[in-house]
């Protein structure tokens, strides 16, 4: 990755250069009319030249400086788009889209792939779990009386619902479903511990709203019980995917609607049954708004 950064920062600069020092040059080689303020050319090579000094920072830490990555892959493809409109208009010859060709073309697969390497080593940054194994977490995870879970799951199963960020539609939604399906989980004997990443204040409020606020409920926003019970990033497919367009929408239409982003929006949530520090049932989402089956998880044959 370094190398090909490099590449393209030297390849901006030489081409930004050649535009400042010889606005005409690339016109008279393509056998089309002088541009009458060529100081617009001129600017033009300014701004592809700087971006080759940004390129070549993040040649250092492609990881570290994936922004600069982020926002010169989008120039390349709002450009051909632009070039495209250009041509469908007949307001340039066809000859000039070459430029697009070896200014963005590409790089759209060197630059997808950097920005894809950035994204894995996000998700597995700080995702080691410090020697927790799911019975630490549990005997360490305390909710707002100081009791642990492990403590909780003593005197009955404890359905744990690990929760998205308190913004995601997908959050609301879950809460909104526990509200209508508490006493269907309580009367088979499970009670309900709900985990978040938001201060405990800040979550007591938002609790509220769905009358949820009594529950037991544990603030982690190092995400030390997720971690160790075995929950970690969702993939950009999780997260973002098409399977998530349509039940989206649904659930905003629904009422559940976007909030402000309080925890890591890249958390996935899950759902546990822990009985006497054990975990007996479990449900992990294939993607953020998978339906979870409160009743199957219920059955603990307890």
């Amino acid at each position: 990755m370094g190398p090909v950064l490099l590449a393209a920062g030297l390849y901006n600069v030489v081409w930004g250069a050649a535009a400042i020092l010889f606005p005409n040059l690339a016109f008279d080689l393509m056998g089309m009319a002088r541009p009458n303020y060529p100081q617009l050319w001129q600017c033009i090579g300014m701004i592809v030249g700087v971006y080759g000094v940004g390129y070549a920072i993040a040649a250092t830490n492609p990881a570290r400086h994936w922004p600069v990555v982020l926002v010169g892959l989008m120039g390349k493809v709002l450009g051909p788009v632009g070039m495209g409109w250009a041509l469908w208009q007949g307001s340039l010859p066809g000859v000039f889209a070459w430029t697009c060709v070896f200014n963005d073309l590409i790089w759209w697969i060197p630059f997808a792939l950097v920005l894809r390497h950035a994204w894995d080593a996000f998700r597995m940054e700080g995702e080691a779990t410090d020697g927790l194994d799911p019975e630490a977490a549990l005997r360490e995870a305390r909710v707002q009386d100081g009791s642990t879970v492990h403590q909780l799951s003593q005197d009955q199963p404890r359905m744990l619902v690990f929760l998205r960020h308190s913004g995601c539609t997908f959050c609301r939604k879950t809460l909104a479903e526990l509200r209508d399906r508490r006493g269907e989980i309580e009367g088979r004997g499970v009670g309900l511990v709900l985990v978040h990443m938001t201060t405990p204040e800040a979550f007591f409020e938002f609790a509220a709203r769905y009358a949820l606020q009594d529950l037991p409920a544990v603030a982690d926003p190092e995400r030390r019980l997720y971690r160790g019970i075995g929950l970690g990033r969702g993939t950009m497919w999780q997260l973002f995917g098409p399977p998530l367009w349509w039940p989206g929408l649904r659930s905003i239409l629904a009422g559940h609607r976007v909030g402000r982003l309080e925890g890591d929006g890249t958390q996935m949530p899950g759902v546990f049954v822990v009985s006497r520090g054990r975990v007996i049932q479990r449900f992990l989402h294939r993607h953020s708004a998978d339906p979870v089956p409160y009743e199957d998880l219920c059955r603990v044959g307890v």
